[in-house]
């Protein structure tokens, strides 16, 4: 018998949400083999056994929230093939679940061998379906065995028909016998969501954050960009975008502005000499920010890599905890959701944050005499007070509207 323990994970993680069992309890797991993924609180990960066996206990449900070192299964001795295997704390385990799950009689049809019997789920489908309201009794397995799995509770349909009963309460009701009202949904939050949103109120909480704006017009780099774009997607195998003319001009603005490539830790104002520039990109468990290293070293061409690689991870869920960490500035872009100005949250310890808008066409005064419609965006900048005066912010976002403005001269940063 061994147990299963969660595993160091990072230096600011230090516990995680079971988020799904891969393996269940009677499965034969190998070492190597991932048995359970992991939520917390910046990445999903996949925990491996370190030892071959029978899965024989679970020490946690899906949603329990586990401490590195903490134990979360016990793996047996591989059994004979040909010898069954007698799983520990099985009548504790029937007798929990003759309680909590037991089907009436009247209410329960038999079995296709005419025989009476209980209905027989992982401990997922159990919680899911207490928080959903649904009796397990309604929900159809597919499971050889006819064990009731996670998956089937979350397909479960109000008006699924099963073998197992004539009941004809829904999931509807029962949400509704619960909240009162069966207009409405209780969800629960994931842990990523629960750490967003406590980070960004802890953000606002602690940093003096204050912002400021201006705005750049986006006609020379629409221009340079429609010039090249051919010639450098032939080149480079992927696509010129603004993010790159963005984070080329902050890396040289940041350079003129140190403050903003900074953090506070105690009395002290660390000042960071490289350039890990995070980019938001908004996933379906939230909002993460992937870090693209050393971007003061990089072209173009490596940025716009680094981007779409990271973009992609963090949509497949695939992204490290080495992905997200240790950035020292970050952007956002709420404009490719058609946001025109906003107020962008500092992503703590970091003490500055860039906010892209929508390119919208507006009437440009040109001189005195004249009006042009220019494609203009809007740029915001919140920062720590704290650290950042006013002075330097607003020089930062010159600078960044001069080389946007300019963009031939970002080729001069390298």
């Amino acid at each position: 018998m061994a147990e299963i323990k969660v595993p160091e994970l990072a230096e600011s993680i230090t516990e995680g949400t079971i988020a799904q069992w891969l393996k269940q309890q009677g499965d034969l797991v190998r070492k190597g083999e991932y048995i359970v993924e992991l939520e917390t609180d910046k990445v999903n990960v996949e925990i491996i056994s370190d030892y071959d066996g029978i899965l024989t206990e679970l020490l946690a449900a899906e949603g329990d929230t586990v401490k590195v070192g903490e134990a979360i299964a016990i793996v047996g001795e591989k059994a004979d093939s040909k010898t069954e295997v007698e799983l520990p704390n099985a009548s504790a385990e029937k007798q929990q679940n003759e309680k909590e799950y037991s089907v009436d009689k009247q209410d329960h049809s038999a079995a296709d061998d005419g025989s009476q019997g209980r209905l027989i789920a992982s401990p997922a489908a159990r919680k899911l379906a207490r928080e959903k309201g649904i009796s397990l009794s309604q929900v159809s397995s597919h499971d050889p065995l006819g064990r009731v799995r996670k998956q089937d509770v979350e397909s479960y349909t109000p008006n699924q028909q099963t073998p197992a009963t004539n009941r004809t309460e829904t999931a509807a009701s029962s949400v509704a016998a619960i909240n009162g009202d069966s207009r409405i949904e209780r969800i629960k939050m994931s842990r990523r969501r629960q750490t967003i949103a406590n980070r960004l109120v802890e953000v606002q909480q602690t940093a003096a954050m204050l912002t400021t704006f201006n705005e750049v017009d986006m006609t020379a780099v629409m221009e340079l960009r429609k010039k090249w774009k051919d010639r450098f997607y032939e080149e480079n195998d992927v696509r010129l975008g603004f993010m790159s003319f963005f984070t080329k001009a902050v890396v040289a603005a940041l350079k003129k502005t140190p403050y903003l490539n900074a953090e506070i830790q105690g009395d002290e104002f660390i000042l960071k000499k490289f350039y890990d520039i995070g980019v938001a990109v908004a996933a379906d468990e939230g909002l993460v920010v992937p870090v693209i290293r050393d971007a003061d070293r990089k072209n173009f061409a490596e940025i716009e890599r680094d981007i779409n690689e990271l973009a992609e991870k963090a949509r497949s869920n695939k992204l490290s905890l080495k992905d997200l960490q240790g950035g020292t500035f970050t952007i956002t872009n709420g404009g490719v959701f058609g946001s025109l100005l906003s107020t962008p949250i500092l992503n703590g310890p970091q003490v500055g944050i860039l906010g892209m808008h929508t390119i919208q066409l507006r009437p440009i005064a040109i001189d005195k005499e004249r009006m042009e419609n220019r494609p203009m965006m809007y740029i915001a900048l919140s920062y720590d007070h704290r650290i950042v005066d006013g002075k330097e912010a607003v020089t930062f976002l010159k600078l960044i509207k001069q080389l946007m403005e300019d963009p031939e001269s970002l080729l001069l940063q390298g």
